[in-house]
């Protein structure tokens, strides 16, 4: 069992002190056992703060028990000065050395019993007397906790071999930064969600990366979710780490929890959705802006569809290490939507509800709409580099059913995945021959046998001599005026 806080350990003192008077030796015997068991104290103090019937001493501030007057902290404040404002821990050292020292040469001279006092303050004691100090001086206050450290600390950890093949609704979350090659400025983010029962994956765009706007997209995501979503475990960013999303999670009855810092194998399952769904699909272009974060939902409308119902994928059954080696085993491949039929946890309203959209949806419309909006994407991200290009017109159905028996031919087909079209940069500095072609054409014409080394040649000579005919020109004018 835990330790219970000092509080709570006072409130059974008070709870338990009456009937500890009022019982037998052995009923006494017995409230001394459940007492110290819960409390974790030492049999012989628990008896007599039950005897006494009330708390133990408080650990607060004491002003009646001050030991160093104004007098004592005028000279420390005189000896951090000359100490050129060394930290307490590296003051309590040099005390006695500095004093000794400054009232050698008559820069300080200190009553005996105030010498006495410096020497004998502690290290934190310098430091609580020079806090006053400190603070008009710029002195850097001690660095606070962020809010993020007390969630992280309540929140329990999960592993990746934690799971122990969870229900459908348990899930891991993470955001996908849409960035591009820099990670200045405000951009869109995608929260990915996947369940590890199924490997269902549901996905959203996030147009600022906020905690209140997080909690808004994942109610939205849950409305459209087939199963009820029963756990949510995530990394250690911020904008998961906080009173928000755990609050949130405490109302809808979701069990919170997080991964090891540093450690991204613990929520192998969503990173591995990370590449092979978001990445794959939406690539690595910058997206920004409220246009973008629409593209993106529609996207997300018809992707959810398609690779729920449409994509297999393997699953880890187990491994096994020998030696080096680590040995896995795979389940068939199968798609998230066949995962949560074959599920004997997944209930018959699931079931039906599933199975209705899997009998609506066809592939290949849901494949087209994508190719779609990953067009729409790309001329977003790059309209500021192509300017104002006439988007190319989406092809009809029967283009794109004729379109992929070829398809394979042109090598990439989805245009996220296409790099991204560079403009050719003009000549920056000038041509340093916009002024001899003339001349040089002229001469290589006459003289067609000569090489261009010899053209140079004559070229910088004749530059040469002229710049020398100008500098004597120069000199004769100068002297005739």
């Amino acid at each position: 069992m835990g330790q219970i806080s000092m509080a709570t350990r006072d409130e059974l003192v008070v709870a338990l002190a009456a009937r500890y008077a009022s019982s037998s030796r052995m009923e006494r015997g017995r409230i001394l056992d459940e007492f110290t068991a819960v409390s974790g104290l030492h049999r012989k103090h628990a008896m007599r703060l039950l005897r006494a019937g009330q708390a133990g001493r408080r650990s607060g501030p004491r002003p009646g028990r001050r030991l160093y007057n104004e007098a004592a902290r005028e000279a420390l404040i005189v000896i951090w000065e000359a100490s050129d404002r060394v930290c307490g821990k590296r003051l309590r050292p040099l005390v006695p050395i500095l004093v000794e020292a400054m009232e050698r040469h008559g820069h300080l001279q200190l009553a005996p019993e105030v010498r006495t006092g410096l020497e004998a303050m502690s290290a934190a004691t310098i430091d609580r007397a020079l806090r006053d100090a400190r603070e008009p001086g710029g002195g850097r206050k001690r660095r606070n906790a962020p809010p993020s450290a007390a969630i992280r600390r309540n929140a329990p950890v999960r592993t990746f071999d934690g799971w122990d093949n969870p229900a459908p609704g348990f899930v891991e979350a993470d955001l996908v930064a849409h960035s591009g090659p820099t990670a200045k400025g405000s951009f869109v983010q995608t929260l990915t969600l996947t369940d590890i029962a199924t490997g269902w994956t549901e996905c959203a765009p996030l147009l600022v990366r906020e905690q209140h706007l997080l909690t808004e997209v994942l109610t939205e995501v849950r409305k459209r979710m087939p199963f009820v979503l029963l756990g949510f475990d995530t990394d250690n960013d911020s904008v998961f780490m906080n009173e928000t999303v755990k609050t949130y999670c405490e109302e809808a009855g979701l069990v919170f929890t997080r991964c090891r810092p540093y450690r991204k194998n613990d929520q192998a399952w969503v990173e591995q959705k990370n590449g092979a769904v978001v990445r794959r699909t939406v690539g690595y272009r910058r997206y920004e802006g409220l246009e973008a974060a629409a593209a993106l939902a529609r996207l997300y409308s018809s992707l959810r569809l398609f690779v729920n119902f449409f994509q297999p994928s393997f699953k880890l059954a187990g491994k096994a290490r020998d030696g080096p080696k680590v040995k896995k085993k795979y389940h068939p491949p199968a798609t998230p939507y066949q995962r949560l039929l074959a599920d004997v946890r997944t209930s018959e309203e699931v079931r039906r509800q599933v199975t209705a959209i899997h009998a609506t949806v066809d592939p290949v419309r849901l494949l087209q709409s994508i190719r779609v909006a990953q067009q729409e994407l790309v001329d977003i991200a790059d309209r500021p580099t192509l300017g104002e290009a006439v988007a190319p017109t989406a092809p009809t159905m029967e283009q794109f059913l004729s379109g992929l028996r070829t398809a394979w031919q042109e090598g990439e087909v989805r245009p996220t995945s296409k790099p991204k079209e560079k403009v050719r940069r003009s000549r920056r500095r000038p041509d340093p021959f916009v002024t001899v072609t003339a001349l040089m054409r002229e001469w290589f014409e006459t003289e067609p046998w000569r090489t261009s080394r010899e053209l140079s040649r004559d070229n910088q000579d004749g530059n040469a001599r002229q710049s020398g005919w100008e500098s004597r020109c120069g000199a004769v004018v100068v002297g005739r005026a």
